[in-house]
Parts: structure tokens; C-alpha cells; sequence
């Protein structure tokens, strides 16, 4: 059969990148939102979005995008995917009302045998609650990462399909769309396929929480995580590719959606949810861990320091600042002079702090340096800019720099999983 015209419905992270990823598989795409700012952006190749070669791939596969805010340019679709992110409050709830409205604004022009595909995340029992033709409904399971969103997207290891019965078939245009990307289909109920990604995703914590537990042990003990973890990738039973780097807690709000479904989930249905009340605890510590080097390093002695902070994103490669770590300390930190600098996110972001032009001028004249994003060219940072710092404190948590070079230097050296003193 000719090859599905497939619409994205919602241009942010999860539809853009969705998007592209389905172009450069060969499918002509509609890109819609209601934002007629998102797609002048778009219609310009300036996306809104920060991720490694979207651009790239949009402007190479430009003659089959079509990025419209106007939801009757959907009608042309087989296939429309309701693909926006869902925002989250401050207490890791989701808010769907925004997803209802996109819903009912695609369903009202869909062509009268075009397939419906929720590929934002819901909590189990939203997709079989909704009033469309089962047989044209499904759920299909997103695993995207910020900043490596486009690679994800494009190379998945399985696609997990929600069906009101999973002994049904998938139509062919649907079938056509996840062939093309040549990896296996796992069929099963709506309900199972929402709770899918939560699994996943707890399954992510529970690395991510045994890491950042051990390696404050380390920190102690005169042990090195780094040493320890290439040890457990090795053993099968956890595999080379877990989560075993220690870090600031659970940020970027997909993970810590995930924990509070299920808590509302348990406390709904009657169910016992203390490890993930645990994980919650364990995050939120190891979030304030730089703050308490910080404080026991430099403010308890220096009433009045200057701060260079390099990093506003919650992680690298991406522009989002949800639950951002280096948010939350420059929060607590208004009462000092601090510099900050990131490549992506501007200054503007974080209340009462100074923004740079590079990280070398953030450093210049600081009494410490704190590294809250892993973004590569803060490696670029030399001795020879480190050491126009006016202190000699260096917070490193991911061990961005070579940390026994920089003690060498005479710097006083921080990091994730490993006793300054060793």
C-alpha cells in the first residue's frame, strides 16, 4: 500500500521529534498546533526545542513537512498521533486539560476511517475513557530522552501499542508507519500499555536511587563509585546500559510524574507504595547535596563569595529547566554575587544571578565554581582559565574535569561518589 500521510498534533518536544523521526523514515508529516508563534518558528527551521541534529534532519526532509495551525489541514491524515508534552505542576500531578482540548480539536476533523494514536503520556484508564471508535484507537508507548530525543526516536528498541483488545490487528497504514522502523511490536491492552511507561520509568529510579545512595557511601568510606559501577554493567542480571551514574536527585518532571501516579494510584486502590515515598525522599536529599558542600566549604567561611555557576538546564543537551537542580540552588543562593552561564537556557531564568558570555568569564574571579550541567565544552575549561578563579573551590558533580589535575593545581576538588580526600 502507498505509504500513510501521518499528522502530529501538539509541537512540542514529544511531537517535534516525533515528527522529524517519521519524515526521515520516509512518510510525508503535518505538524499542527495552535501556537502560531511555535510554527512560524518551525515553518522557519528555528525550533523551540533545543536537541542534537533536529535541525539538521528537518531541514534535510523540508519537502515533507507541513507545519500548520490549522486543524483542518489534519483531515488529509491516515494516521494522527495526539503528540504534545504533558505539563506537570509542583507536585508531579499531570494536566490534562490541555490534552483534552487538542483531542477534541483533531477528532472533529479526522477523515471518517483515520487512526487515533495518544502518544503522550496519561495515567492508565485515560485512553479506553475516551469517546472514539476503539477499532481507530490506540495508545502507543513514547521513550524519548531529552537530548537524545531524535536518536530514540528514530531507532526504538520495541514499540509498546495499546489496543481495546490486544488480540486485535493493527490497521495496515499503522502497520505500514512502525514497520518502517524495523523493531518489534508489542501488543497489549490499553491499561498495560499506560502503565508500560511508568514501569519503565520506575524501573530508571530504582537504578538512578541505588547510585546516588552508594556513592554517598563512597563519598565517606574513601571508596570510588566510578570504580564500582563498570563492575555491576558487567554482571547480566543489570546490564551494561543501566543507570548507575550518581546525580542531583530526579529532575525534568517525566520521572517524577511517574512516582506521583502511582502514589495517587495506591492511595486510590488501597496498595503499599513506601519504597516510592522512599525514592522521593532519597531524590530531593541528593538534589541539595551541592548546597551542603557549599555551605560546609565556602559560606560557613566567606560572608560575601562570588559564585560562578555553569549550567541551567537539568541535564545536558536540552533546554528544558523543569525541577532543575541548578535551579534549585540558585534559589537558595539570592544572597550572594553569583555568575551563571549556560549555552542553551539565557541568565534571565534564574531570579538575582548575573549572566555571562562564556563560562570563562563566569569563572574569572570566583571563590568557587560549581558545574551543574554536564554540557561537553565545559571540559574546555583549562588550568589556565581556572586559574584567574579568586578561590580555589571547584564542585564538580558529574566529573566534567580531570579531577586529579585540578588537585594537582591546588584546587579543592568535589564530586559525586568519591572522598575529596582520596
Amino acid at each position: 500500500m502507498n505509504k500513510p500521510i501521518v499528522g502530529f498534533a501538539g509541537m512540542t518536544h514529544l511531537g517535534i521529534n516525533s515528527l522529524v523521526a517519521a519524515a526521515e523514515r520516509g512518510f510525508h508529516v503535518v505538524g499542527f498546533d495552535t501556537n502560531m508563534m511555535a510554527i512560524n518558528r518551525l515553518k522557519n527551521q528555528d525550533p523551540p526545542v533545543v536537541e542534537p541534529q533536529l535541525i539538521e534532519l528537518m531541514v534535510k526532509n523540508t519537502k515533507q513537512i507541513t507545519f500548520t495551525a490549522e486543524n483542518n489541514d489534519l483531515a488529509q491524515c491516515d494516521i494522527v498521533y495526539i503528540a504534545a508534552d504533558v505539563p506537570t505542576n509542583d507536585k508531579g500531578q499531570s494536566e490534562l486539560t490541555v490534552i483534552r482540548q487538542l483531542i477534541d480539536n483533531v477528532v472533529n476533523v479526522l477523515a471518517k476511517n483515520a487512526i487515533l494514536v495518544i502518544l503522550c503520556q496519561v495515567p492508565p484508564g485515560f485512553t479506553r475513557a475516551l469517546s472514539f471508535p476503539k477499532e481507530r484507537l490506540f495508545y502507543q508507548v513514547e521513550t524519548l530522552v531529552f537530548g537524545q530525543a531524535i536518536d530514540r526516536a528514530l531507532n526504538p528498541e520495541r514499540f509498546m501499542v495499546g489496543f481495546a483488545i490486544p488480540e486485535q490487528s493493527l490497521p495496515p497504514s499503522y502497520h505500514t508507519l512502525l514497520s518502517a522502523f524495523q523493531c518489534p511490536i508489542l501488543p497489549m491492552r490499553y491499561e498495560s500499555a499506560e502503565l508500560a511507561k511508568i514501569s519503565i520509568n520506575f524501573c530508571l529510579v530504582a537504578s538512578i536511587s541505588v547510585a546516588n545512595t552508594l556513592s554517598e557511601v563512597c563519598e565517606k568510606i574513601g571508596a570510588d563509585w566510578s570504580e564500582i559501577a563498570p563492575a555491576l554493567k558487567l554482571d547480566k542480571r543489570i546490564g551494561p546500559f543501566a543507570y548507575l551514574a550518581p546525580g542531583l536527585g530526579i529532575a525534568g518532571g517525566n520521572l517524577e510524574r511517574d512516582l506521583t501516579t502511582i502514589l495517587e494510584l495506591s492511595r486510590e486502590h488501597g496498595t503499599e507504595s513506601g519504597i516510592v515515598s522512599a525514592w522521593i525522599k532519597n531524590s530531593q536529599y541528593r538534589r541539595d547535596w551541592v548546597l551542603r558542600s557549599l555551605h560546609q566549604e565556602l559560606l560557613a567561611k566567606n560572608d560575601n563569595p562570588t559564585i560562578a555557576v555553569l549550567g541551567l538546564a537539568y541535564k545536558e543537551n536540552t533546554d528544558s529547566i523543569k525541577n532543575s537542580p541548578s535551579l534549585a540552588l540558585l534559589s537558595a543562593l539570592t544572597a550572594y554575587r553569583v555568575k551563571v552561564y549556560d549555552p542553551v537556557v539565557p541568565a534571565s531564568v534564574a531570579a538575582k544571578a548575573e549572566g555571562t558570555l562564556n563560562a570563562a568569564d563566569a569563572v574569572q574571579g570566583a571563590d568557587a565554581l560549581i558545574i551543574m550541567t554536564p554540557w561537553a565544552e565545559f571540559k574546555e575549561l583549562t588550568l589556565t582559565i581556572l586559574q584567574k578563579m579568586k578561590g580555589r573551590l571547584i564542585v564538580d558533580p558529574f566529573r566534567i574535569l580531570k579531577g586529579h589535575e585540578i588537585k594537582k593545581a591546588g584546587f579543592h576538588y568535589l564530586t559525586l561518589g568519591k572522598s575529596s580526600v582520596c
